[in-house]
This record gives structure tokens, sequence and C-alpha cells, in this order.
């Protein structure tokens, strides 16, 4: 990650994007602005960008859409900002591979928050030591996670949990102690959220073919357990 880092601010509402703009360039943040999605992927076909923050409602591709793909090719992650604040609507957004979810009409403040949190949670938890789990590679360096010599894509909050599990293995970890290593306090919580997100975690295992989906097992009013040992 940059010193400064990239912002990528992908709004059609004018008036929203260049008071974020402003906003986070006070900040300390370098910010790159959008009004579509052929916008935004010009943006990061020439740039860098630690995270994205995308508006749900854009013209022609939705946000909703372009956070799937970004999530699918590996991209930065998102933050997605939208008037829309139905439970339903949240799951759609993170079950699409956001990071977070922020709803409109909102505090600056509170999305600055939100970015920062992202990021600590991209740049944390490095101790150089690779970890081995099942069929699973797992370097904390490089944020990689390695099936054979495949590369398994995650978004960040689906390897911040991974790696969570792996550094406490055959542990049964509350709920909480997971919403705290995937998306902090600072997010709102509502019912559901980390079973939806172990629930995503273990899909993208088992489509990638690995053993790991079937090992991170529910334990009834207490929370998850990775049931394998992890080696170094």
């Amino acid at each position: 990650m940059p010193d400064r880092p990239i912002v990528a601010v992908c709004e059609d509402d004018a008036d929203i994007r260049e008071l974020l703009a402003a906003y986070l360039a006070a900040q300390g943040f370098v910010v790159e602005t959008a009004t579509d999605a052929v916008a935004l992927d010009r943006v990061l076909a020439s740039t860098t960008v630690s995270l994205v923050v995308l508006d749900w409602m854009l013209p022609g591709e939705n946000g909703l859409s372009v956070c799937r793909r970004l999530s699918a090719g590996n991209g930065p992650p998102v933050i997605m900002l939208t008037a829309r604040d139905e439970d339903g609507d949240r799951v759609a957004g993170l079950d699409g591979g956001a990071d977070d979810y922020v709803s409109k009409p909102f505090n600056p403040r509170v999305l600055l928050s939100r970015i920062n949190a992202v990021l600590r949670r991209g740049g944390a938890q490095v101790d150089g030591d690779v970890l081995r789990v099942a069929d699973l590679t797992i370097d904390p360096d490089a944020r990689r996670v390695m099936l054979d010599e495949r590369e398994v894509a995650l978004t960040a909050s689906e390897y911040d949990l991974l790696l969570c599990f792996v550094r406490a293995p055959q542990r049964v970890l509350s709920r909480d102690q997971l919403l705290d290593a995937t998306r902090g306090r600072t997010a709102d919580m509502f019912d559901r959220t980390i079973d939806m997100q172990v629930s995503r975690l273990r899909r993208r295992l088992e489509e990638s073919g690995s053993e790991v989906a079937v090992l991170i097992r529910t334990v009834r009013n207490a929370g998850y357990i990775l049931t394998a040992s992890t080696r170094r």
C-alpha cells in the first residue's frame, strides 16, 4: 500500500462526489473520482487503488454488479455507499463481495472510520510466517491463499475471516470475536452478518476445491471452529 492510500470514489451525484473527494483529501488520502463503472474501470487500470467507495445506484452498470466483478477479479476492497437500507440489500451487497456498507444519508466521519478500519485490516496481522492448514497455504506477508499451485481468490473480509480461523485452530470463536476480526466495531452489526460471511467463505473454498470448506464447523449457540490443526 502506498504511504498515502489511494481511494477511488465512484458516485454519480456530483455534490456527494465532490464533498467526499474534498473531505478525504483533507484527511490525507489521494482521491480519484469516477461517475460510473466505465470511468472507474479507467481509474483502476491506471492507478493502484487501495479502496473503492462505490455507489449502488450508478447509471449503466450498477454498483452491485461492479462490486461482484471486482471481487471475482481479486480487486481492491469495496465499501458500498447507498440509500438502500434494508437488511436484504445489506446482505446482497456483502454477499456480492463488499467489505462494508454505509447507508445514505451519512456522516463523512463515519465513512472515514469505515475506510480506516478496512485499510487496517488489509495491512494488519502480518507476521512473516507461512501458515498451512489441510490443503491450503496462507502467506500473511503477501495476503495470498494457495491451493497446490493455484491462488484462491478471496475478498479482503473473506481473507481476514480465514486468517482468524487459521490463527486460532481447534478453538471455538464467537460471533463477536469474528466480527472484531473481519469488520470492526465501527461497522453496523445486524442479525446473521457473521453467519452469512462464514457461509460465503465456505462457498469460496468449496468452489476452489479446498477441503477446508468442510473443516469450518458451526458450534451451536457458541460460534464457529476450524477443526484442523495449523502448521508453520
